[in-house]
């Protein structure tokens, strides 16, 4: 089962490296049809976007009682300390996208003992932002920020866009999902 062209060409741009306005230009587009959650049961939501497109989308759903524009990495994030019992990052840890030094202000703003649930892809094209990514999140780990609860690959991830991102001819790219739950403060030693 091959992508219609315009939409593996729509994956394509946002993943190959095209500059921030135009990135965000091309997610404004992609708004419209990108947003399911609320039927799972969540009812307290907060999201950032760095588009304005993604955010009335988000916006005219009815689901979130905050949204905030925002591009992770290069603004501050819009939200206190250890604030959320559970922070999520889906389609945009990437090469070229948010970069992976953004991975402690999302940790920051999580409570004692909450989670955070993290995705990226397994493609050729983002190997070198894997590597990072996974550095970093093992960094945090060896630092005793969080604890790793699960680590999973999946094979079918998305579609690929072109023969070359195919993982072994299969027509899809592999992702990850990682899960951490943040460590408790320790408490302070009296004496």
């Amino acid at each position: 089962m091959r992508l219609p062209a315009a939409v593996r060409e729509r994956v394509a741009a946002v993943h190959g490296g095209v500059g921030l306005p135009e990135c965000l230009r091309l997610y404004d587009g992609w708004a419209a049809c990108y947003e399911q959650l609320h039927r799972r049961g969540f009812r307290c939501l907060h999201g950032v976007d760095g588009s304005s497109g993604m955010l009335e989308r988000a916006r005219s759903t009815g689901l979130y009682q905050e949204l905030r524009q925002c591009v992770l990495g290069r603004e501050p994030l819009p939200a206190p300390a250890e604030h959320y019992d559970a922070v999520t990052v889906v389609g945009a840890l990437g090469e070229g996208q948010v970069p992976s030094a953004a991975v402690p202000e999302l940790l920051h703003v999580t409570k004692p003992g909450g989670f955070l649930c993290l995705t990226t892809r397994s493609n050729p094209s983002n190997l070198r932002y894997k590597a990072e990514l996974e550095a970093v999140l093992e960094d945090l780990e060896r630092q005793g920020a969080w604890q790793k609860v699960l680590v999973q690959e999946v094979e079918r991830w998305e579609k690929a866009t072109s023969e070359e991102e195919s993982t072994q001819g299969t027509g899809y790219i592999s992702g990850v999902v990682y899960v951490y739950r943040k460590c408790p403060v320790p408490p302070l030693e009296e004496g």
